[in-house]
C-alpha cells in the first residue's frame, strides 16, 4: 500500500505497514483522501535528523485525527487524538522511515495521542525515537528529495527560510473502507492554510532579471535617492515632485524680445499668468530664454505644437515644457503627510495643472486670518513695531484696575514749580511750627 507525495523538492513514495500499524495507516490514508495535507509546509527539518510535516497551522501545535476532523464536521464531541501504536519490530534505523508524531499528554483533560503530524527521518539508526513515536511506513522512492530537504537553510527554529510543501497526495492503494460521515471535498485547496510570510515555494530569490530591466531598476532607484538627497538640503519641496504641465520654457529668444513681447504672442492660446524672460542680475541683460505660465494645460499644448521653431525676432525660438521646479521650492508644495491645506472655501489650490499643489506659508501675513489667536514667532505687524502680551485679567481685577485709573486721572498739579503754590507750602509749614511751640509752652 502507497502513497505518492509531490512536493515543491520532488516526489517521495511512501509504503504503508497497514497490516503491523491498520489505525494509524487508516487515519494517514483517509486524511490523505481528504485534501488534509495538500499544501502543507514542512515546518520543522533539522539535517540529519528529520522532517517534520502534517499541521495545517504550521506550528507544531495543530492537526487532529480524521475521526476528530469527521466529529468536527457533524457538530459532535470526538478525541482530537487516538492511541498510538507502537510495533517492537519496526525502528528507526534507516534513513527514510516515516513515523506518526505522539502529542504529549496535557494534564487530564487531553490526552497524548498521534493526530495528523507525521515525519521522515533524514538519517540513519535514530534509537532516540524508538518507543516515543509510532513508525507506519518507508520511503521507497524519492531519496535525492530527501536529499534536497536535509540541505534546506533553516532559521533559529528549524522552519525553512523557503516554504517546502506538498503539492498534492495521491494515494495509489487503500484497503480500508471509510468511515461513516467521510465527506471528500470536490476540488483540492488552491491556498496554503497557514498564514506563511515566507519566500514562496515557487520563488526564486536568486532570480536575475534581463541586464535592461536591472539597469532600469537601477536607474530609478539612483534617482529616488538622489531625489532624496535635494529634498534633504532643500533644493527640492519634496523627493517625488513633478514639473508643472502648463508652464513652456523658450529659448534661443532675440535678446530685445521683452516679456510684453511673447506675452502678446503666446496669449493667442489662452490666458496666461506669467510670462518672464530670465535677466541677469547685475547687468539686466537678457539671457534669451523665458518661462510662460499657462491657465490650462490643454493652452500650454496648443502652444509647445503650433510654435515649435518660430520666427520671432528674427530668431527661431524653441519650445519645450518646463523641467523647473524652482518656483515649486519656493511657493509650492504638496506634504504628503499633512495633505493639502484647504482655505475653507476663500479659495481652491493648485498649480501646474495638480490640484494637490498648494503655496506655502511661512508668516502670517501670508496665511488666513486667525482672529485673536497667536501668531508666528518670526511675524512682526504694524510695521515691525513689538507688541507686549498681556495677561489675562479675571472681570474683578479688570474693575480695580479701571478705578485706579480713574483716580490717577484725578486732577492735580504738575507745575509744582509756580509761585503761588510755594507760598501756600511755606504758610502750612509757618503755622504747624507755631503750633508745636505754643504746645511746649503749655
Amino acid at each position: 500500500m502507497s502513497v505518492l507525495f509531490e512536493t515543491s523538492l520532488g516526489d517521495i513514495v511512501i509504503d504503508l505497514e497497514t497490516e503491523l500499524c491498520p489505525k494509524t495507516c487508516e487515519n494517514f490514508l483517509k486524511l490523505c483522501k481528504v485534501y488534509y495535507y495538500n499544501l502543507n509546509a514542512f515546518f520543522n527539518v533539522s539535517k540529519d535528523f528529520l522532517a517534520q510535516v502534517g499541521d495545517p497551522t504550521a506550528t507544531g501545535t495543530g492537526g487532529e485525527s480524521i475521526w476528530s476532523l469527521i466529529a468536527s464536521q457533524g457538530g459532535k464531541p470526538a478525541p482530537r487524538y487516538f492511541t498510538p501504536e507502537f510495533i517492537p519490530r519496526l525502528k528507526h534505523r534507516q534513513r527514510g522511515t516515516v513515523s506518526m508524531a505522539v502529542a504529549p499528554a496535557v494534564a487530564e483533560e487531553h490526552k497524548g495521542g498521534c493526530g495528523s503530524q507525521f515525519f521522515i527521518t533524514l538519517g540513519e539508526n535514530i534509537e532516540y525515537l524508538d518507543g516515543k513515536h509510532a513508525v507506519f511506513g518507508h520511503v521507497v522512492e524519492g531519496f535525492e528529495t530527501l536529499d534536497k530537504l536535509n540541505d534546506v537553510f533553516v532559521d533559529q527554529d528549524g522552519r525553512p527560510l523557503k516554504d517546502v510543501r506538498i503539492r498534492h497526495v495521491e494515494i495509489l492503494e487503500d484497503p480500508f473502507e471509510d468511515p461513516p460521515g467521510l465527506v471528500v471535498p470536490e476540488s483540492p485547496p488552491t491556498r496554503p492554510p497557514d498564514n506563511s510570510t515566507r519566500i514562496a515555494e515557487d520563488e526564486d530569490p536568486l532570480e536575475t532579471l534581463p541586464e535592461e530591466e536591472a539597469e532600469e531598476i537601477r536607474r530609478k532607484k539612483a534617482a529616488q535617492a538622489s531625489a532624496l538627497t535635494l529634498e534633504m538640503v532643500g533644493d527640492l519641496p519634496f523627493a517625488n515632485v513633478r514639473p508643472p504641465e502648463n508652464v513652456l520654457f523658450v529659448c534661443k529668444l532675440n535678446p530685445v524680445t521683452r516679456d510684453e513681447d511673447l506675452e502678446l504672442i503666446f496669449s493667442r492660446f489662452g490666458t496666461i499668468i506669467s510670462c518672464q524672460v530670465i535677466r541677469d542680475k547685475k547687468t539686466g541683460d537678457s539671457l534669451q530664454y523665458a518661462f510662460i505660465e499657462f491657465d490650462k494645460r490643454e493652452d500650454a499644448e496648443q502652444a509647445y505644437f503650433k510654435m515649435q521653431n518660430v520666427l520671432v525676432d528674427d530668431r527661431r525660438i524653441w519650445v519645450d515644457f518646463s523641467q523647473s521646479v524652482a518656483r515649486l521650492n519656493t511657493h509650492w508644495s504638496n506634504d504628503v503627510k499633512m495633505g493639502p491645506r484647504r482655505s475653507g472655501g476663500r479659495g481652491k489650490g493648485g498649480f501646474g495643472g495638480r490640484d494637490d499643489l498648494e503655496a506655502t506659508r511661512r508668516y502670517r501675513g501670508q496665511s488666513e486670518d486667525r482672529g485673536d489667536d497667536y501668531g508666528m514667532v518670526f511675524d512682526v505687524p504694524d510695521g515691525g513695531k513689538r507688541h507686549r502680551r498681556s495677561r489675562s485679567r479675571s472681570p474683578r481685577r479688570r474693575n480695580r484696575s479701571k478705578e485706579r485709573s480713574k483716580r490717577s486721572q484725578s486732577p492735580r498739579p504738575r507745575h509744582r514749580d509756580d509761585g503761588g503754590y510755594r507760598e501756600r507750602r511755606r504758610s502750612r509749614s509757618r503755622e504747624r511750627r507755631s503750633r508745636e511751640r505754643y504746645d511746649r509752652r503749655r
